[in-house]
């Protein structure tokens, strides 16, 4: 199980997330395990995110950032890389969804999310 965030607690929190708080990935683990959160863009303005892990190399993450419409959903696969599974290791591993809304004259959407 691994922890996925929105924004910090001081911050608002633009997006959705379907599932709010915890990825499940049920093995076994020796070939790639994907799982999918959806992020839900409940305003009326564009949304940038990008998607961070604390374990980069256990993870892959298509799309891990990309521009969210008004009123539409983008569902990411989360897929977990084989590994020899240790149960001392779940939930360590955290997700984190940065998110900004998109300025309104931006024409390169792809300087904003690699920022």
């Amino acid at each position: 199980m691994a922890s996925a965030s929105g924004a910090m607690a001081k911050h608002e929190q633009i997006l959705v997330l379907d599932p709010p708080s915890d990825l499940k990935f049920k093995g076994p683990f020796t070939d790639v395990v994907t799982t999918n959160l959806k992020l839900q863009n409940p305003s009326d303005r564009k949304v940038c995110f990008k998607v961070k892990t604390t374990a980069p190399r256990r993870y892959c993450v298509r799309p891990n950032s990309g521009v969210i419409d008004p009123g539409s959903i983008v569902t990411v696969s989360v897929m977990l890389q084989p590994f020899d599974y240790d149960p001392n290791e779940k939930s360590k591993h955290k997700f984190m969804v940065q998110t900004i809304f998109a300025p309104p004259n931006i024409s390169d959407m792809e300087a904003v999310i690699l920022n």
